[in-house]
């Protein structure tokens, strides 16, 4: 459906990693991008990268999506009527059991992952809906099929909030996609200072391969988006495994993304 990718997408978490590579791509396809994260300099960096490579505007928006003001600042620009898609990706991990971690950070981590992307998608979809074209992706993880603590259960939240809102959107023009990415190559681990040594090379995807396959899945309006042969393995795999085989599964697991 390239009519999704005509006007702007706004894009959280676009300074690294997958929120980079969505910026790039839909950049490349035509598409007017305002770029969301907290380092105003590696948004500037990207910016001025995105401006080298194509004719379309590029916007920086400032902002800590973990503070309500900051995220209604991104509310009042996704609600704009040169809005058609809107890209919930920002996100954060913890690297300590909820029991030993700070509650603030535990807060922290919901506002992010569950209160910002429910009040973007709020402010959004009813002028994406008005116009009847665009969409809404929303980055969630594996993680939301397993017991990782706070952020599996945020995951899961997201996942299936998603797959609310597809069927709530269906017949309008407006599609939107949860986006279940495994281990990735990004960022994520070194900031949650997370150890990967465990972590066989083969599980590994690149952050570009997730948001192709995303993109594509959105096209064909699938509700949800697993990138790799053996992630979507694994979706099929989780869906009828005894949950104490899950639970087991997840309690190796150093790694909540």
């Amino acid at each position: 459906m390239t009519s999704h990718y005509r006007g702007t997408a706004v894009i959280t978490g676009a300074s690294a990693g997958i929120g980079r590579e969505y910026a790039i791509e839909l950049a490349q396809r035509g598409m007017d991008v305002v770029l969301v994260a907290r380092d105003q300099q590696r948004l500037s960096d990207l910016a001025e990268s995105i401006r080298a490579m194509s004719n379309v505007r590029v916007e920086i928006l400032v902002a800590d999506l973990s503070d309500r003001v900051d995220t209604d600042k991104i509310c009042q620009r996704v609600a704009e009527p040169d809005i058609a898609l809107v890209i919930n990706n920002a996100g954060f991990g913890l690297n300590q059991t909820f029991v030993d971690s700070d509650i603030s950070d535990e807060q922290r981590l919901l506002d992010v992952l569950v209160t910002s992307v429910l009040r973007i998608s709020h402010a959004a979809l009813p002028g994406l809906i008005a116009r009847g074209n665009g969409g809404l992706i929303n980055v969630s993880s594996i993680a939301g099929w397993m017991t990782s603590g706070t952020y599996s259960a945020a995951k899961s939240w997201l996942t299936t909030f998603s797959q609310s809102l597809f069927l709530q959107c269906r017949g309008s023009g407006v599609h939107v996609i949860a986006v279940c990415p495994g281990f990735t190559r990004t960022e994520f681990q070194t900031r949650a200072k997370m150890s990967t040594e465990t972590i066989p090379s083969w599980m590994w995807l690149e952050a570009r391969d997730v948001v192709l396959a995303s993109l594509q899945d959105f096209d064909k309006q699938h509700p949800v988006s697993v990138a790799g042969k053996r992630y979507k393995l694994m979706a099929v795999l989780v869906k009828y495994l005894p949950r104490r085989i899950v639970r087991a599964i997840s309690s190796v697991s150093r790694k909540p993304n």
